[in-house]
């Protein structure tokens, strides 16, 4: 089993528990060692509250220390621990209007979301299991700790992140579970936008990505998502895993309209990725020459133009046209790129004011469109990228 990060913080525990307190791993680090899973990362809870906590050790950061999450460095290492907490009544479906701190580990537990994810472990990796998450691990179930619909009332994320593990962990959902969640979906239309976005993109990586998205469909999720709720989206099909990025061009190529990605809140890489995965969905079925691929390849991310190509069965699901695959392939796309005489226009051996002083003439609209047609001369070998050579074939295929 992967016990190295465990290991590794072994002395914060002890270190706690040293001082008469009581300390365990808990959440997700502890459900992935059960099930021996890789671990990324881990979570503390504890009986000490943060000003104890921030006594016991030399360097903390109070981080959420009004929620109570202290940073702890240890050797270079981060560890967040939080202190054993009750919740008083959540406001917007999302955040609790009060944090009370215990000191009882059991009612800790019983706030959490699921019952796999409220196990704790000490140092001495002995597990505290009060809701019989093992039992759910083992039966490959996503439960609910307590009653489903005050989990969800309390925070309506949890039912995203239901569907993220099972796509994840390829579990099935309890039945009283997703009942609960078929009543109460329209609540994650309180949720910010970011956090939806977190746990779609880890729902659509998952392999078992097929069922949780049907499920989105059957609970009719999207309904309540900015962006998503002006499309039909019992019309798209996920059948494998796929990129946010080139999820959300699918439903763009399928359905085209003038909504702002904007609403989305995502980074400008990947505004401009989906922009180009667009172009590609709708570019590539028309290529039929190798002149017109060698354009392609120089004008497109060939990583975008590859990813493309692998979801070729995805795109025909959602009756989205594909490329010609003799024409279009791995294969094809590495070698063009690997022999593309330029990369970017920086690289040709004329520039605007090159022209102008060959040509006599002054600045215009003219200057962009000459230096296209020699880019792409360069590109399809048409013309070597030296500036007599180019200007010689300016001369002769260029008129203005």
């Amino acid at each position: 089993m992967d016990t190295q990060l465990f290991e590794q913080a072994k002395p914060i525990l002890t270190t706690i528990t040293d001082q008469g307190y009581e300390a365990y791993f808990v959440g997700g680090s502890v459900r992935d060692y059960i099930m021996g899973r890789h671990i990324h990362d881990i979570d503390i809870t504890t009986s000490a509250t943060p000003d104890e906590i921030e006594s016991i050790f030399s360097h903390t950061i109070p981080i959420g220390k009004e929620h109570g999450t202290i940073n702890v460095v240890v050797e270079h290492n981060n560890y967040e621990i939080t202190t054993f907490r009750a919740e008083e009544d959540y406001i917007d479906h999302r955040r609790p209007s009060n944090v009370i701190f215990v000191r009882d580990l059991y009612e800790d537990l019983q706030r959490r979301d699921f019952t796999m994810n409220a196990i704790a472990m000490d140092q001495h990796y002995q597990l505290y299991d009060y809701f019989n998450g093992q039992e759910d691990i083992k039966q490959r179930l996503i439960r609910t700790v307590g009653n489903a619909n005050e989990r969800f009332e309390e925070d309506a994320l949890r039912m995203i992140r239901c569907l993220r593990f099972q796509s994840q962990l390829t579990f099935d959902i309890a039945p009283a579970t997703y009942q609960a969640m078929s009543q109460q979906m329209s609540d994650i239309r309180y949720l910010s936008i970011e956090r939806i976005i977190t746990e779609l993109t880890k729902l659509l990586a998952g392999a078992n990505v097929a069922v949780s998205f049907y499920n989105m469909i059957e609970l009719q999720a999207f309904d309540y998502i900015l962006f998503f709720k002006n499309f039909k989206m019992d019309n798209i099909t996920v059948t494998e895993p796929i990129s946010l990025e080139l999820f959300i061009a699918i439903v763009l190529a399928q359905q085209p309209q003038s909504d702002s990605l904007k609403q989305l809140k995502l980074s400008n890489r990947q505004i401009k990725a989906i922009q180009q995965y667009v172009k590609l969905i709708t570019t590539l079925p028309d290529i039929s020459t190798k002149d017109q691929l060698k354009l392609v390849v120089y004008d497109f991310d060939v990583q975008l133009i590859k990813e493309i190509i692998n979801n070729r069965d995805i795109l025909s699901a959602n009756d989205l046209a594909t490329a010609q695959p003799l024409i279009v392939n791995q294969q094809s796309v590495a070698e063009i790129e690997r022999l593309l005489p330029i990369h970017q226009r920086q690289q040709m051996a004329v520039n605007g004011g090159t022209l102008m002083s060959h040509l006599t003439k002054p600045s215009g609209p003219w200057i962009k469109e000459v230096l296209r047609q020699i880019e792409c001369a360069i590109i399809t070998n048409k013309v070597e990228n030296s500036e007599s050579e180019i200007l010689k074939w300016v001369d002769n295929h260029v008129k203005i």
